[in-house]
């Protein structure tokens, strides 16, 4: 009996040994013929930064149409550099400008009447570019989603906007 005991347990060492050795195999490495493709988004081409002065400047007349008198860009400026969080004050100056009675901006009708065009005119204005096919529908969807949502609304996000500040 104990012959045979003897005989399993080589056995089972002989049969572990095989399938671990039949186990082990070399990883298949899969190529596909897939081509590279390049993706990129319009307003990453723009490496300049715009000087506080000048997103200020261009904001006023983004706003009225007009280029801002210097008395008014000198006390915005005085006003910009006293204060410690730079991009408050911006946002602060953006509001201001947008709660001016003669700002230039369409109405809330205009917008919603042909919302791909507000949409395309907007970014043209701010970005100076045309959007993407995504960034069209985006916005163009969240106008439509919610009532509220304002041109003002609308021209203060594209403002206070990263891609604003490059040029």
């Amino acid at each position: 009996m104990k012959r045979y005991i003897h005989h399993i347990g080589s056995l089972g060492l002989w049969c572990l040994a095989l399938l671990l050795l039949a186990g082990c195999k070399k990883e298949r490495i899969y190529t596909y013929e897939v081509d590279d493709v390049n993706v990129e988004q319009p307003g990453v081409l723009k490496p300049n930064v715009k000087s506080d002065l000048e997103v200020l400047s261009i904001a006023y007349s983004d706003l009225f149409g007009t280029t801002i008198p210097a008395d008014e860009l000198e006390a915005l400026a005085l006003s910009y550099q006293s204060f410690g969080d730079k991009r408050l004050v911006m946002d602060m100056v953006i509001l201001n400008f947008l709660n001016e009675p003669n700002v230039q901006i369409p109405s809330d009708a205009t917008m919603r009447g042909n919302i791909e065009a507000f949409v395309d005119a907007s970014y043209r204005k701010f970005f100076v570019r045309e959007p993407s096919a995504f960034e069209r529908w985006f916005v163009s969807d969240l106008i439509r989603k919610d009532a509220g949502l304002t041109p003002d609304l609308v021209y203060y996000a594209f403002m206070t906007s990263a891609e604003y500040r490059f040029y």
